[in-house]
């Protein structure tokens, strides 16, 4: 998350006492009035926060301050609190194809279907999709499972025939991980 963003809605005082600080903040500050509310279009990642009294419709990573008199130095920790959920909340959401991934919730996602997957199914899939092209068993064996072996095992195979079994069962796709000659790639 780079430079995240703290959008005061309709609060000049506070936008003015955070305003003198904001050198030592680890996020810039913008202000905005209700004329100027189509601008958090402008804003498509979730990388801000919006600061206001009541709740704006349509609007995501609102924080609402109903609690006052507040201490400058508990809204800053709380302000930075809530940027770091929105850090680990976007870094733990992945789009692959038309899926998305839960890494938290270990969850395949696809419209309102979801799939719970192991953490050896996760490591797999963000390895595969990491590299973006065939990967070799022996290379997942190492990277996913941790272990090289000179001997023959089949466990990795095992595993990917189960979760693309997992995978077609719910959601009807058997093109998601595909079977190459060198091994096995993200369609």
């Amino acid at each position: 998350m780079n430079n995240p963003s703290l959008i005061i809605y309709e609060n000049t005082f506070l936008y003015e006492i955070l305003y003198e600080i904001e050198e030592q903040l680890q996020f810039s500050i913008i202000q905005l009035v209700k004329k100027d509310l189509i601008k958090l279009n402008k804003f498509q990642n979730n990388n801000y926060l919006v600061i206001t009294k009541k709740i704006i419709p349509d609007v995501n990573n609102q924080i609402i301050l109903d609690e006052l008199p507040l201490s400058v130095f508990k809204l800053v920790e709380k302000l930075n609190i809530e940027f770091l959920k929105l850090k680990f909340n976007e870094q733990s959401q992945i789009k692959i194809g038309h899926y998305f991934f839960d890494l938290n919730a270990r969850e395949m996602i696809n419209r309102n279907q979801k799939l719970k997957l192991t953490e050896k199914e996760i490591n797999s899939i963000m390895h595969l999709f990491k590299i973006k092209k065939s990967v070799k068993v022996q290379e997942l064996q190492l990277e996913v499972w941790g272990y090289r072996s000179q001997l023959e095992t089949h466990t990795v195979e095992t595993h990917i025939y189960r979760l693309r079994k997992k995978i077609l069962k719910k959601f009807k796709d058997d093109n998601f991980i595909k079977s190459t000659p060198t091994g096995y790639k993200i369609n």
